[in-house]
């Protein structure tokens, strides 16, 4: 039974960077991963790519030919691919076992109500595949409360029309020190707890939320979120290990990957790890590393990885030299000996 997950988010949130920092990470685990693109306009992806959509369609050929914009070329070449699933499956089924990431469009019409990119997920589970949608979001969107807002909106939405299992991640969290303090921790945005809190900020973002008409919109939106009670998020820096194995993690438990992979008794030790979940990180523990203390932990590791260089750097010098004595060793005397004639003289 072959695992994927489904990697959606608004142009600019990071999926391609994701979908190539966990190839990587899969690959140095152990676990055998591909990836597919089913981005029209990607010209230019940083991973390997297993399955390309381009090779069925293009997004310049479609807006050409039938005089749409970039939004409206999307939307016809996802329906394109909808009616040609054979294509998409006869790919796949070259892929064998694979653990498979599926990079989407970011245009948000396909996954709140246009119909293919969800008629696709759906063949896919008769496929055998066990999905876990993957909603990202850029962490930028907690600095302004009216973008948190829209992205919680945004996140319910996706999750209401995919009906699968999902999780929403705040992207490159590495990054949010630099956009200045935030009126709450990092669990307040994470756990998304009392949004009424918000609202005071939210009205002195600008002043036309201070009206009546958008106070009241305001509270009925918030208390829409909450009603629901499903949103939440998970942090993500793609290029801390740390905070990669533990959205792994997270990802495994919700579509079931940690209770019996595909390679079952082979698999390696840090397989094991994924699997046991020995790396769980809270999200406090994410507000100390990337907002709290960033610059410690960052000076902290710069020395750990000069040490770890430092000591590369002897060791190799020491095989160096071991070769070299052991070469000196094996060196075979030409025959009749060295041709140097030492002569004694007596003093």
């Amino acid at each position: 039974m072959p695992f994927a997950q489904l990697v959606l988010g608004s142009p600019g949130a990071g999926k391609s960077t994701y979908c190539n920092g966990m190839q990587q990470f899969m690959s140095a685990i152990g676990r055998k991963c591909s990836v597919v693109n089913l981005d029209p306009a990607n010209d230019h992806t940083t991973y390997p790519c297993a399955i390309d959509v381009r090779n069925l369609i293009k997004l310049e050929d479609i807006m050409e030919e039938d005089d749409l914009g970039p939004n409206g070329g999307v939307l016809y070449a996802l329906e394109e691919l909808e009616h040609n699933m054979e294509w998409l499956e006869q790919g796949l089924g070259e892929l064998g076992e694979d653990y498979v990431l599926f990079d989407c469009p970011g245009q948000v019409e396909l996954y709140t109500h246009h119909s293919s990119l969800r008629n696709i997920f759906f063949r896919l589970q008769k496929l055998g595949y066990r999905l876990v949608v993957l909603h990202l979001s850029d962490s930028y969107c907690l600095t302004l409360p009216s973008l948190y807002i829209s992205n919680l909106i945004l996140s319910l939405r996706a999750m209401l029309q995919m009906d699968l299992p999902h999780l929403n991640v705040l992207t490159k969290i590495d990054k949010l020190s630099d956009y200045g303090p935030l009126p709450f921790n990092l669990d307040f945005y994470t756990d998304v707890q009392d949004l009424s809190y918000l609202l005071p900020h939210l009205e002195s973002e600008s002043s036309v939320m201070r009206g009546s008409k958008f106070e009241g919109l305001n509270t009925a939106i918030v208390d829409l979120v909450e009603s629901f009670g499903l949103v939440g998020f998970e942090t993500l820096a793609v290029e801390d290990k740390k905070s990669m194995m533990h959205l792994l993690q997270v990802i495994d438990r919700a579509g079931g990957y940690a209770f019996g992979g595909a390679e079952g008794a082979n698999d390696t030790v840090w397989q094991v790890a994924m699997r046991e979940g020995v790396t769980t990180m809270d999200v406090k523990d994410v507000q100390e590393r990337w907002l709290d203390a960033k610059d410690e932990y960052d000076d902290h590791e710069r020395k750990q990885w000069a040490e770890q260089a430092k000591i590369r750097d002897e060791a190799e010098r020491a095989k160096a030299a071991e070769y070299e004595d052991d070469d000196l060793e094996n060196m075979q005397l030409p025959v009749g000996g060295s041709g140097v004639k030492v002569v004694r003289t007596n003093q």
